[in-house]
C-alpha cells in the first residue's frame, strides 16, 4: 500500500446516481446513490487501485440553476437568524420596559403577543 493521501470526490448527479471523480487518482470513478455513501465507496476503489485514502473531501457539483436556488436559500436562512436575534433583543428590551413600568406579566404577554410565561422566562433571565 501506498501513503495515504487526502482526496476531492467531485460528484455530479447523472441518471438518479452521483457520478465520482477523484483527480488526485487518475482512474479512480465510482457512483453512489447517496452523498454519504460516496466516503465508502471512494475508499472502495482506492482499495483495488492499491491506493490508501487519508480524508475525502465530498464536493457535489450542481446546476447552475440548482447553485442559484441553494444561494438564494442560504441567504434566507441567514436573513431569518439575524432577524430573528434582533427580534428576541427586541422582546428583551419591551418586556424589560414594561414591566419596570409596573405593568403586569399578563399585560405585558398580551400587548406583546406572546405567553405570560414566556414574559416570566424574559423578566427572570
Amino acid at each position: 500500500m501506498t501513503t495515504p493521501i487526502d482526496v476531492t470526490a467531485i460528484a455530479e448527479r447523472s441518471d438518479g446516481w452521483w457520478a465520482v471523480e477523484v483527480p488526485e487518482i487518475p482512474g479512480l470513478f465510482t457512483q453512489a446513490r447517496r452523498l454519504d455513501q460516496i466516503d465508502g465507496m471512494v475508499r472502495d476503489a482506492a482499495r483495488m487501485l492499491d491506493r490508501e485514502i487519508g480524508d475525502v473531501k465530498v464536493e457535489p457539483r450542481l446546476s447552475e440553476q440548482d447553485e442559484r436556488m441553494l444561494s438564494e436559500l442560504l441567504d434566507a436562512r441567514h436573513d431569518a437568524v439575524e432577524a430573528q436575534a434582533r427580534a428576541s433583543s427586541l422582546t428583551r428590551n419591551a418586556v424589560d420596559a414594561l414591566r419596570h413600568q409596573g405593568m403586569t406579566v399578563r399585560d405585558v404577554a398580551d400587548i406583546i403577543g406572546i405567553t405570560p410565561q414566556r414574559v416570566s422566562a424574559i423578566a427572570n433571565a
